[in-house]
Formats: structure tokens, C-alpha cells, sequence
């Protein structure tokens, strides 16, 4: 590489775009640029060039770099620009976020690598990867041993330069091969839309991380046409029950398990996750009054996750409500119907120790295994056997998409019901555009209505 000590470093720009702060030089007549979102961020790249020029380091006359961030980039590979992006992320990631960042690595990395030569058992790399080395407690605090250490010194010495991925000659080769990694299952069938899509944000945070730390001039993967499966959306229609199926369901649930009638009455009619559910509290319960319409307020979420990816050490860590900012709560007007299951809840079952309406064995969190059990039991008592045998209410949270349905279906306006579900209007447009089962008839009665000749409507 031509080096050139001929640098003159620009004072600090500003432009009014989102990219405002911007580092700008010359190194042997040729002007580079760098934007930064921050005025920080670029007061310290422009302060890094400051000490270089210096020291006297040389500057490329192709990227504009100092030599010695030159031979940073040339250095980092895949495996350790991939650790870096999961230290960077951790402290603030939702356990949820840390299990698919992991996951989307350990899948995208092992094929990252320059030679196949002496290439481990998938299985065991696969380990060493998403349980050690994605894991930033694990990695810091444990030494890994044995089959999955010999797996991972194989992929530290073959993981594929950061820099060679974007080369000219063979970046849609070794990028289009980290994406059709991540468009397959383990067993090899194709994965989900929303898997893909999924991993495929991960996996372009990662080059955009690559990015922000100049070890890469732009993105490769927004250079690549790529065609990622398309992501279904909409809810399935065939899922959602209707009111009389629901009532079903309950008086089902009731005969099984009655202290959790309630907590699926909060999915149904208040729309709520299981994760809000579960962490439903007495103070929660704003106003139960004995007639008439009462209301909630939501202010946490905690969704299933393996107790190694949490804080707490918990499988469950109660988190902000989903998409808000802590501290942040929603409030939500409940049917009498609701109303009614709570004051019988609350009469009949109380609370745990800490005021949670609905708990699990000896006190602890009601976990997705128990609740989804019951809810299988429910359905085979209260279904037909074909209605068991299609996707009908299948899982617990259809209980909240039938909900959110009847609510659209009944002429409440879309914000006010985004605003209730914790939703965000478009979110709430493109997902729930089905219509609740037994509703077809008052439609076609509607159009039947619209269509009938009468003496306001004579024929042409």
C-alpha cells in the first residue's frame, strides 16, 4: 500500500442531515470524509488521525487511514469482529435479543472461514459458538475445554479477514454465503421468513459495526441482491376464535385449573402478552368496579428465555413493556367480562408474595409450560376434534390476536386499539387484517344489504 506523511486534517463539519458531524482530510491531494451521527464520535476519529500524523505514521493514500488503523483492519477476523458486536450489544440487550444474536452468529460464522480443510462436527462447533464464544459472561468468566475448545481454535485459525469479505473479486460470493446460511434450518429444510429476516438484520448490524469501526469503507451485504423469503405478516385467520369459542375455552381452563381462568382472560380481552400477564399485578388493577368497565395498567413484560442469557440468573427477567421505554406503562380499559374474572380471581386465590395475580408452583413465576399444558388440555375438552386438529387458538397468545381482531372487526379505530395492545398503527394494520371465524355471515349480510334493490335503489 502507497503510504504519505503529505496529511492536512480539516476542522470538524456540520451538515444538516442525519449523518451531521463530519471528520474531513487530505492525504497526497486526495480529500476523504467520515460522518458520524454524534459530535463526540467525531471529534474522536478526527482525534485519532491528530495523533497519528504526530507520531509521524504514514496515511494510505487509498483509504486515508494512518498505518497503524491500517494494520487493525488487515488483522480482524469474522470470529473476533463477531464477539466484538456481541460485547457491544449485550449490557442493554433483552435476553430475547441475546439468544438471537447469538443464534444468527453461530449460524452465519462457520462458514466464514477460508478453507474446509480439518473443519470440526458442526454440532460441536455449533455448541462452542452460540453457549461459549456469543455468550459475553460465559466467554469472560469460563474456559472452555476439550472437543469445543479444539472447534474453536480451528475457527480462529481459518475465520475468513473482515476486509477480504468486501474485496471486489469475491464479496457476493462470501456475503451470499452468510445469507443462504441463514436462510436454512439446522436439519437443512428451509427457515421461517421472519427467521430470515431476522438474522439478516443481525447479520447487517455486524458489516455496519464493521462500519463504525473503519474496519470497512461501506456495508457489502447493501451492495448484494439478495432475495430473502417473504415475510408473512398477517395473522392467519384460521388461528382466531371467536367470542363463544372463547367463553369455551375458559369454562375448560376452569374445570382444569381455575386460579388461571383470569390470566387468559387478560390475553383475550385486554390484549395483553403472556409476558404482561404474567407479572399482572393488584395495584395493577386500577379499577374493578362491581358494574361496568374497569382498567389496567401495564407496565412490564417478561418473556420466557434460558436462565444463562438473563441477569438474574432467572428464566424469566422482568423487562420494560415491549418496544417502550422503562418506566413506561400502558393503560387499558377492560370489558366487564374481564372485570368479573378478576374480582373472582382476586377473591377466590389472592396474590403471591409480591402482589402477582398469577404464579406458578411454591410462589414462583407461571411458566410457558404450565400454561401452555392447560391450555392443550382446554382445547381437546372444548373443541370438536377438527377444530383440535387445526391451528384454531392453537397457542395461548392467538387468544391475544382473536382479541385485537374483534376489536378492529367491531369498528374501534385503529389507534385506539394499537394504543391499547401496545401496538404501533402500522404494525397493527399489516399484521391483523384477518377476520374472527364466525363473522363471514355479518359481512355478507352487510354486502347482501349494500347490493338489494329496493325503491331508494331502482334498477338502471
Amino acid at each position: 500500500m502507497p503510504y504519505s506523511h503529505d496529511v492536512n486534517i480539516w476542522k470538524l463539519a456540520r451538515k444538516k442531515r442525519k449523518r451531521g458531524h463530519g471528520v474531513r482530510w487530505i492525504v497526497a491531494k486526495r480529500e476523504f470524509d467520515k460522518w458520524f451521527t454524534e459530535y463526540a464520535l467525531a471529534d474522536n476519529h478526527r482525534s485519532k488521525l491528530m495523533q497519528a500524523a504526530r507520531r509521524g505514521e504514514g496515511f494510505d493514500t487509498e483509504t486515508g487511514l494512518p498505518e497503524s488503523m491500517v494494520r487493525e483492519q488487515l488483522s480482524v477476523t469474522w470470529f473476533e469482529l463477531a464477539c466484538r458486536y456481541v460485547d457491544l450489544k449485550w449490557p442493554d440487550a433483552a435476553p430475547k435479543s441475546r439468544t438471537g444474536i447469538a443464534d444468527a452468529l453461530a449460524t452465519v460464522t462457520p462458514v466464514m472461514v477460508a478453507t474446509e480443510r480439518g473443519r470440526p462436527d458442526p454440532q460441536v462447533l455449533r455448541e462452542a459458538l452460540y453457549g461459549w464464544a456469543f455468550h459475553k459472561v460465559r466467554r469472560e468468566t469460563t474456559e472452555l475445554t476439550g472437543a469445543k475448545a479444539a472447534a474453536l481454535d480451528w475457527l480462529r485459525a481459518n475465520s475468513l479477514k473482515v476486509v477480504a469479505i468486501n474485496e471486489r473479486e469475491q464479496r457476493s460470493q462470501l456475503v451470499r454465503r452468510a445469507l443462504d446460511a441463514i436462510a436454512l434450518r439446522l436439519d437443512g429444510a428451509p427457515a421461517a421468513a421472519k427467521t430470515v429476516a431476522r438474522k439478516r438484520a443481525i447479520i447487517h448490524g455486524v458489516f455496519g459495526y464493521a462500519v463504525e469501526l473503519d474496519i470497512l469503507p461501506s456495508n457489502p451485504i447493501d451492495r448484494i441482491k439478495w432475495k430473502a423469503p417473504a415475510v408473512a405478516e398477517e395473522v392467519n385467520r384460521n388461528v382466531l376464535a371467536n367470542p363463544k369459542q372463547i367463553r369455551a375455552l375458559l369454562d375448560a381452563v376452569k374445570s382444569w385449573r381455575p386460579e388461571l381462568v383470569a390470566f387468559y382472560g387478560c390475553l383475550y380481552y385486554a390484549y395483553t402478552r403472556p409476558g404482561e400477564a404474567k407479572l399482572l399485578c393488584k395495584d395493577d388493577c386500577v379499577e374493578l368496579p362491581d358494574k361496568g368497565w374497569g382498567l389496567i395498567l401495564l407496565g412490564q413484560n417478561a418473556p420466557r428465555v434460558g436462565a444463562d442469557w438473563t441477569d438474574t440468573g432467572n428464566s424469566h427477567e422482568a423487562r420494560q413493556l415491549k418496544h417502550r421505554a422503562k418506566k413506561t406503562t400502558r393503560p387499558v380499559p377492560i370489558p366487564p367480562e374481564l372485570v368479573r374474572l378478576l374480582r373472582h380471581h382476586l377473591d377466590e386465590y389472592g396474590t403471591a408474595s409480591d402482589g402477582r395475580l398469577f404464579s406458578g408452583g411454591r410462589g414462583g413465576p407461571l411458566s410457558e409450560s404450565v400454561y401452555g399444558r392447560v391450555w392443550r388440555k382446554a382445547r381437546e375438552q372444548a373443541l370438536t376434534p377438527s377444530q383440535v386438529a387445526s391451528p384454531l387458538a392453537g397457542r395461548p397468545y392467538d387468544l391475544r390476536h382473536s382479541g385485537v381482531t374483534l376489536a378492529l372487526n367491531s369498528g374501534v379505530p385503529a389507534p385506539e386499539v394499537a394504543r391499547r395492545a401496545g401496538h404501533g398503527v402500522e404494525v397493527l394494520l399489516r399484521v391483523y387484517a384477518g377476520c374472527i371465524d364466525g363473522h363471514d355471515g355479518m359481512w355478507n349480510d352487510r354486502i347482501t344489504d349494500a347490493l338489494r334493490d329496493d325503491d331508494d335503489h331502482p334498477e338502471v
